[in-house]
């Protein structure tokens, strides 16, 4: 067999660092020996060489990638079009990077071996279907929610030291009407204290007025996106659309990538850790998972809690054996997790678009 046709019939991994301008690629073999190391431009070209150089040195079986929600996405999505398998690798363990040091060479290998060893198996999300939409409404909207309270909260610091006249008109008000007495205001001549600090809340009341409209355009058509992509989840008690779209970020457009309710629950942090030693056996709190899922998890127990007669009845029960609110509350977050799950799994994986 000539060398050429060796390395065609070569099985090999490929860890690829990925970067904003340029993604470093590393092939080994099976046995773990370095191959060739490539560097691409992060474009559609520079992915379709990156590919052309893998299937020159061998058969690539996996590529391991760095980043794959943000300088990474548009690679792993041109090789998951193309059909071989991604898988997304997390940074270089900071002991490993003190002993052996730092490069994108090195970071790239790194990726490689971790998908060899199966220390990297988690399949990253496809980016491509309508849980991508709801990403970029939810965003979008989540940013103007922050900008709309903090527009209030200057507001309301402006008119602490605003002239008396003026400050005496806007007191006692609900914040509603605060902001429309203020957009209404007139513009006037910058000529006294007075005239511009009147200009001042008017412009802020009419931004807040602006980014409420922008919200509720937003709300709206996250309400028709995450209806249409999981309606069981959305119509159950407490949950909503709100809920409901970030519960599908966490799962991504292909919720079969998550193998079970358990790992669902430890992606959403809503599991115990095991923390035994010795003799000790117990477990602790697990502070890490998504934790705008646990946040939303907390929030629609909490309703539950206080509106859902089934789970009313099981806060009775649980604290009737001695359980603490905050133990009951774990345990229903964790009921919850599965609740989703179940959602999740019946909506179903969308097909990847075919390949350019």
């Amino acid at each position: 067999m000539t060398t050429r046709e060796e390395d065609a019939a070569r099985t090999i991994i490929v860890g690829v660092d990925t970067h904003k301008d340029v993604h470093v690629a590393v092939a080994i073999d099976l046995l773990g020996v370095r191959l060739d190391e490539f560097v691409a431009p992060a474009n559609a070209g520079g992915y379709s060489k990156l590919e052309q150089w893998a299937q020159a040195l061998g058969r690539p079986v996996a590529f391991g990638v760095e980043g794959t929600a943000s300088y990474g996405q548009g690679l792993s999505s041109y090789l998951s079009r193309r059909g071989h398998r991604v898988t997304e690798v997390n940074r270089a363990d900071r002991s490993a990077r003190r002993r052996s040091g730092k490069s994108d060479p090195l970071d790239a290998e790194a990726a490689a071996r971790a998908v060899l060893s199966g220390v990297a198996t988690a399949i990253p999300k496809l980016r491509e279907g309508a849980v991508e939409m709801i990403r970029f409404l939810k965003v979008a909207k989540d940013s103007a929610v922050k900008a709309r309270s903090q527009a209030l909260i200057t507001l309301k610091a402006l008119l602490v030291t605003a002239p008396e006249e003026l400050r005496e008109a806007l007191t006692g008000l609900t914040d509603l009407k605060l902001i429309e007495r203020c957009a209404r205001l007139q513009a006037r001549t910058m000529t006294c204290p007075r005239n511009a600090a009147s200009a001042a809340v008017r412009s802020i009341a009419r931004r807040w007025m602006e980014l409420d409209r922008e919200i509720k355009a937003h709300v709206a058509e996250l309400d028709r996106l995450t209806s249409e992509a999981c309606p069981t989840m959305v119509a159950a008690f407490g949950i909503g659309s709100d809920t409901a779209a970030e519960m599908l970020l966490v799962a991504g457009d292909d919720p079969s990538r998550i193998h079970s309710e358990a790992a669902f629950a430890a992606l959403c942090g809503a599991c115990p850790i095991p923390a035994s030693s010795g003799k000790t056996s117990r477990h602790r709190l697990n502070r890490g998972g998504h934790r705008q899922a646990n946040a939303a998890l907390y929030r629609v127990t909490i309703v539950r809690m206080r509106w859902h007669q089934p789970t009313i009845d099981y806060v009775a029960r649980r604290t009737a054996e001695g359980k603490t609110k905050a133990e009951i509350i774990r345990c229903l977050k964790r009921y919850v997790a599965r609740e989703v799950f179940g959602y999740l799994r019946s909506k179903g994986p969308e097909p990847l678009p075919a390949a350019p």
